[in-house]
């Protein structure tokens, strides 16, 4: 079910004495989801739905009612629980943005170097996320910059880059 859904935040404690909680929310705007009736908490491994009564955003944080828990007690379980939303809620980006699960299978073309490969996956390290690409069965990992992406064309599924002189050649060098 995590592969439909996206990780938004965590229940960081309770809030109040009726079963409010607390939670971190881990999107660029908040407000994005003011609106929102539903989200899924983890539990168990298992993606569980919770209705949302009442929600009051503050910054990067939001104080929840949600349907059916009345009590602290019933909503001390749920600290420390991590929060995923439905793909279809993630607001559309534009120009050379995008998120890192939509660009899977997408051509990448370099200015120099041509039709690098497909994007295989994105590699998400605590520095840099990088896209790995395998072009001719040789792994190719190109940094996620802004002065390396160039364009992202959503329509026909390609990413134009210009990749540092001699990146891409690095990998491909059979003398390595």
């Amino acid at each position: 079910m995590k592969k439909d859904n996206f990780f938004w935040g965590k229940v960081i404690k309770t809030h109040g004495l009726k079963g409010e909680i607390s939670i971190r929310i881990e999107a660029d705007d908040p407000q994005d989801y003011a609106s929102l009736s539903m989200i899924f908490i983890e539990r168990q491994k298992k993606l569980i739905p919770y209705f949302i009564q009442k929600m009051r955003l503050q910054g990067d944080k939001a104080h929840i009612k949600l349907q059916d828990i009345e009590t602290v007690e019933e909503a001390a379980p749920l600290c420390g629980k991590n929060i995923f939303l439905p793909i279809e809620l993630l607001p559309k980006l534009k120009g050379t943005k995008f998120y890192y699960h939509e660009i899977t299978d997408f051509k990448v073309i370099d200015q120099t170097f041509g039709l690098v490969g497909n994007i295989n996956t994105v590699l998400e390290y605590p520095n840099q996320a990088i896209i790995q690409i395998f072009h001719q069965g040789k792994e190719v990992l190109i940094p996620i910059t802004d002065e390396i992406i160039k364009k992202v064309d959503r329509r026909s599924k390609t990413m134009h880059i210009q990749a540092p002189e001699g990146l891409i050649e690095l990998y491909l060098n059979d003398n390595l």
